[in-house]
């Protein structure tokens, strides 16, 4: 057998060798994959990503990665000596190309202390010594992240493939039935999974109340809940669970790879504009996305079975992690039955009928332009 990067025959060329830096977010790293589609359209490529540790189950499930590479460096360190120390030891590796994602002069330096012959990446902090393939990124004609991506994929003014590859991730169909016994979880109900939380802050959360009120909904029509997040989301999980036997709180008990294969298991999704939400759409789940302070024409869930709920207020999008005006109507006006009317529009059994018009707008996300 070959390695990924050996040549099947004498005289073929081998596979470009790419390390790629990625993003520090999960959403962020999940649309990442577009670029890792994006490049293997464009030719055999052996694609590493330098990543932060909790990524690496993200990246096991992308068929695109050959292999993830932990920075040993926490968000916002800048640990020169690390860096110096990680990019030697990576020079050995015969990579032909950098693809720096993040914009910080930091997220630079392990491709340069690697020696890497084509360093790419958008200008930002003060990084042309570091980065040699500098591209001025122009927000107007790439106004989605995943845009900006996959543009790094390709030679500067290369127009974008078009539709854009998507995000897709696969599931770790063993690791299902085990979480199903270890979680106790019942299969002759479908599940919806709600993510009630948002790294970013307050503005970008669907109240609480409101999440319960639909997962009563939803119980009273036959389907079972799951809440899904970080142990920061937990007493929100409990929250919505409370006195609700069709609820289980599953926030803060899985790592991030069981939350992937959890998600492949549910029937639709009911989100904030997070990580997870993301996640959700990259599995092809029907998908309610919740926008308040943020908005879905910079980074939209990246499917074709997407109710966006947004309300447009005069106010938002603000991208405040609060709401400057003390109200954050833009989500508390969303009432519960437009999301149920919203998973009825997406097709869920027994829901078609439910709660009237959901205002919401319903999006088939192709790629195209």
């Amino acid at each position: 057998m070959t390695s990924p990067t050996t040549p099947a025959h004498p005289g073929q060329a081998r596979a470009r060798r790419i390390l790629v830096v990625g993003p520090s977010w999960v959403g962020d790293m999940v649309m990442a994959q577009s670029l890792f589609k994006a490049l293997k359209q464009r030719g055999a490529c052996a694609i590493d990503v330098l990543a932060p540790g909790w990524s690496l189950p993200i990246l096991e499930r992308m068929p695109e990665v050959r292999r993830g590479i932990v920075m040993p460096l926490g968000h916002g360190e800048f640990g020169l000596g690390t860096r110096r120390a990680l990019g030697r030891s990576l020079a050995g590796e015969g990579y032909d190309q950098a693809i720096v994602l993040p914009g910080s002069l930091k997220s630079a330096l392990v491709p340069f202390f690697a020696r890497i012959p084509q360093r790419t990446g958008f200008r930002g902090e003060m990084r042309y010594l570091l980065l040699n393939d500098l591209r001025r990124l122009d927000k107007a004609a790439l106004p989605m992240t995943v845009q900006r991506f996959v543009a790094l994929a390709a030679p500067a003014a290369t127009p974008l493939p078009d539709p854009l590859p998507l995000p897709r991730l696969v599931a770790q169909a063993a690791n299902q039935p085990v979480l199903r016994a270890r979680f106790e979880l019942p299969a002759e109900r479908p599940a919806v999974a709600f993510m009630p939380g948002a790294e970013y802050g307050p503005a970008k959360q669907w109240p609480i109340p409101h999440f319960a009120t639909l997962a009563r909904a939803l119980g009273a029509r036959g389907y079972q809940v799951w809440v899904l997040g970080s142990n920061k989301d937990r007493a929100a999980g409990e929250a919505i669970a409370a006195g609700n036997p069709a609820v289980t709180n599953l926030a803060g008990l899985t790592a991030l790879g069981d939350a992937v294969d959890l998600l492949a298991m549910c029937a639709a999704a009911v989100s904030n504009d997070s990580g997870l939400m993301h996640v959700a759409a990259a599995l092809e789940l029907p998908l309610v996305a919740i926008y308040g302070s943020s908005s879905p024409e910079h980074t939209p869930p990246l499917s074709e079975r997407i109710a966006i709920q947004t309300l447009r207020l005069e106010c938002s999008p603000c991208f405040q992690r609060t709401c400057p005006l003390g109200h954050t109507r833009c989500l508390t006006d969303i009432a519960p039955e437009r999301i149920l009317a919203a998973l009825g529009g997406l097709g869920l059994a027994g829901l078609e009928h439910a709660g009237g018009r959901s205002g919401a707008e319903t999006v088939h996300f192709t790629g195209r332009a």
